[in-house]
């Protein structure tokens, strides 16, 4: 049973109950509305992360990314169909961060979250959003909810390695575990930041976000 200082155990803030479609509806262009409430059924499997072995050259978003050996396959997070088809509305809340709007932004993310609980994107978008306003308790609460979904795919596929984070795919969880340090060590947890980081970089060794470094930089704080 995780204990009460796991960080994925933080709950979501007091406003995060799913938030009803006709809401959001109102809120939307009538177009993508409508374009939300029709089509095929969603499946549970299209809701889920997994990750996905690669071997050679892939296609990010926008960009080609070369694997350093094809010898040395590496993993890459496959984002659930939900969140794929969401990326529009991601932008928009960007949008709405960057234009001073970071309660009508969140409203968004625990909606888009309501509909696709393994958004990785969202999970970080509410921890960054968090830390912004000082809530290191909140903010490891959201972090913790993406790292905790990253680990549990991994399980699912054996615990594979290595996971890079050149890859696109791996990005908000490696993201998401910076932010999770990050809040740890605002919260005085300094200990659970080390051993966040140790887990992170053990999954690529290379720890470019430099998660070992900033674990390790901070003075004093609860083991």
């Amino acid at each position: 049973m995780p204990s009460s200082d796991d960080p994925s155990t933080d709950p979501l803030p007091p406003d995060g109950a799913p938030r009803p479609k006709k809401k959001k509806k109102k809120k939307k262009k009538g177009d993508r509305a409508a374009g939300r409430s029709t089509g095929k059924p969603v499946s549970k499997a299209d809701k889920i992360l997994r990750v996905e072995r690669r071997t050679t050259t892939v296609a990010g978003e926008g960009e080609m990314v070369m694997l350093p050996s094809l010898a040395a396959p590496a993993w890459e997070f496959i984002h659930p169909r939900c969140a794929r088809r969401r990326r529009e509305d991601l932008e928009e809340v960007e949008a709405m961060i960057e234009a001073g709007e970071p309660d009508v932004a969140r409203e968004e993310l625990v909606w888009l979250l309501s509909e696709c609980p393994d958004f990785l994107d969202a999970h970080l978008q509410l921890g960054l959003l968090a830390l912004e306003e000082s809530d290191p308790k909140l903010a490891r609460g959201h972090f913790g909810r993406a790292v905790e979904l990253g680990f549990k795919a991994l399980e699912t596929a054996g615990n594979p390695r290595p996971l890079p984070y050149s890859l696109p795919g791996n990005r908000p969880f490696f993201e998401s575990a910076k932010g999770l340090v990050h809040a740890l060590l605002e919260s005085g947890r300094k200990g659970m930041a080390v051993d966040t980081a140790k887990k992170i970089a053990a999954l690529d060794p290379a720890d470019p976000l430099g998660l070992i470094r900033l674990a390790a930089g901070s003075e004093g704080g609860k083991a």
